[in-house]
């Protein structure tokens, strides 16, 4: 929901219609809902062997792979009911959407970088988001859309480094095991990367000063995080924590985005 809140207020100058608005929030929380339960039933067998998701619904068996495919498929009918509100370009962008959300979990049996393949999903929304307000795709668009992207990668990678011992030992890839001893110094590029396209969008559409006060307090958060990563101590309930830092952060930045467009 983050990025695309980012996106549409953004392209509408911090003014865009509320009825959009509400698609968008509604359309993203039926499109996460739909990812989630896609990517359990991929990992049904495999999230019992992990600690962090042992207790996951369908693979602690308490609900069926019946169920499970239920939920998805009336999860991607209401993405799919909104997205019909959108224009075509946006309705299409919603539509190429769907294959990389559905095949990202195999991604990790399969790709030495899940990371980027969810990264890429994110970054849809971005894509969506914006052409729902312009009916196209611009410079602005791709600058975000390449923030989103290495902001993922940053975040999910620290996500990842709680699960480092479990994926090495039943098989499957992520960026942490790619990164190795080099994924807090992979995670330091992904945020000043972040931050950069962040800065170059907003000297782009001229946004005023209360932007570059919230992108600097991301930048505070994502460099307090580095420091931690230095740790090798740290617990998975501290890596937790700092993924879901990161949802402060990208709301921090949403109200200076407004913020920087209407004042």
């Amino acid at each position: 929901m983050i990025p695309a809140l980012w996106a549409v207020f953004l392209a509408a100058a911090g003014k865009p219609p509320l009825p959009l608005v509400g698609v968008i929030v509604l359309g993203t929380l039926a499109t996460s809902a739909a990812g989630c339960v896609i990517n359990d039933l991929w990992d049904r067998n495999i999230d019992p062997e992990v600690e962090r998701t042992k207790n996951r619904p369908l693979a602690s068996r308490a609900l069926s792979v019946k169920v499970g495919i239920a939920v998805a498929i009336i999860s991607f009918v209401c993405a799919a009911g909104l997205a019909f509100y959108l224009n075509p370009l946006s309705f299409w962008l919603c539509v190429a959407a769907v294959p990389v959300i559905v095949l990202y979990p195999g991604a990790k049996r399969v790709f030495p970088v899940p990371q980027l393949v969810l990264s890429i999903a994110w970054g849809f929304a971005v894509l969506i988001s914006w052409s729902a307000v312009t009916k196209n795709i611009m410079q602005p668009t791709w600058l975000l859309w390449g923030a989103t992207v290495l902001w993922t990668l940053g975040f999910d990678t620290v996500y990842a480094m709680s699960d480092r011992e479990d994926d090495k030992r039943i098989g499957v890839n992520s960026s942490a095991l790619f990164f190795g001893a080099y994924a807090p110094i992979a995670i330091g590029l992904f945020y000043i990367g972040t931050v950069a396209l962040l800065g170059w969008l907003g000297f782009a559409i001229h946004l005023h000063i209360a932007f570059w006060l919230s992108l600097a307090l991301a930048a505070l958060g994502w460099a307090w995080q580095l420091m931690r990563l230095k740790d090798d101590s740290l617990t998975s309930i501290a890596y937790a924590e700092m993924f879901k830092q990161n949802v402060w952060i990208g709301f921090i930045l949403l109200a200076g985005m407004i913020a920087g467009n209407l004042l």
